[in-house]
C-alpha cells in the first residue's frame, strides 16, 4: 500500500518579489521549505524567516481515487527578508494516498490581462485533471487540462524562468526529482483572456513515495 502524503504549499507572484513556503509529510517523514527570489537572486532555506497574512479567495477542490486537493487564490501581505510584499499568490492543500510512483507538471501564477483585470491560475498535467482553474477578477472557471511543454509553458502561455529551484534525492524506498523555477508568463489563458503581465512557478516533479 502506498504512504500517505500531505503538504500545505503557499506562493506568492510579483515583479520584484516571488516566494514560496510548504510543509509535506510522507507517511512519518516531514519536511519543510522556503525560497524567495527578489529580483536579484534566489535564496532558500528549511525555517522561513518571516510571518505572512493570508486573504483568502474563493477555493475549489478536487478528488481523484484516495487523493484530494484544494487550491485557494490569495493576496499575500508581510515582510519577507526586510521587504515588504503585497502580491497576489496560491494555497495549495493536498493530501492521500497518491500512486507509488507520481509524476505531474504543474504551473501556478498570477496576472493583470490586457483588459486590466486582475488573473489566478492552477494548471496541472499528471494529477487531478478536476483542479485545473481560472480566477478571473476572483472568481473561479474550471478548464480542460491544457497540454504542457514540459516547464517552458503549458497551453498558449509561453514561459521565461528567472530563477529555477531544483534537487534530486534517492533514499530507495523515497526518492524525488524536481525543478520549480520562478519565472515570468506570456500569451493567452485557457480561459481568453491574454495576459498583459504575469508571474508563477512551473513545477516537472517525479516522486517515488
Amino acid at each position: 500500500m502506498s504512504l500517505r502524503k500531505s503538504w500545505r504549499w503557499v506562493g506568492a507572484f510579483g515583479p520584484d518579489l516571488m516566494l514560496c513556503v510548504a510543509h509535506a509529510r510522507v507517511g512519518l517523514i516531514p519536511r519543510s521549505w522556503w525560497a524567495v527570489w527578489d529580483g536579484s537572486g534566489l535564496h532558500e532555506g528549511t525555517r522561513a524567516p518571516f510571518e505572512l497574512e493570508l486573504e483568502h479567495g474563493e477555493p475549489i477542490e478536487a478528488t481523484t481515487g484516495p487523493a484530494w486537493t484544494r487550491k485557494t487564490p490569495l493576496r499575500v501581505r508581510g515582510t519577507v527578508l526586510g521587504r515588504e510584499i503585497d502580491a497576489a499568490g496560491l494555497l495549495d492543500e493536498s493530501h492521500g494516498r497518491h500512486a507509488r510512483r507520481t509524476s505531474w507538471l504543474w504551473s501556478a501564477g498570477a496576472g493583470v490581462t490586457v483588459d486590466g483585470v486582475p488573473v489566478t491560475w492552477n494548471l496541472v498535467e499528471g494529477m487531478h485533471p478536476g483542479e485545473n482553474t481560472v480566477w478571473v477578477d476572483g472568481a473561479p472557471h474550471r478548464v480542460d487540462p491544457p497540454p504542457f511543454d514540459g516547464i517552458a509553458g503549458v497551453g498558449d502561455l509561453r514561459f521565461t524562468t528567472l530563477a529555477t529551484r531544483a534537487k534530486k534525492e534517492n533514499y530507495l524506498v523515497i526518492a524525488s526529482d524536481y525543478e520549480q523555477p520562478f519565472g515570468t508568463f506570456t500569451g493567452r489563458l485557457p480561459t481568453g483572456e491574454e495576459l498583459a503581465r504575469g508571474w508563477g512557478v512551473m513545477e516537472r516533479h517525479e516522486a517515488l513515495w
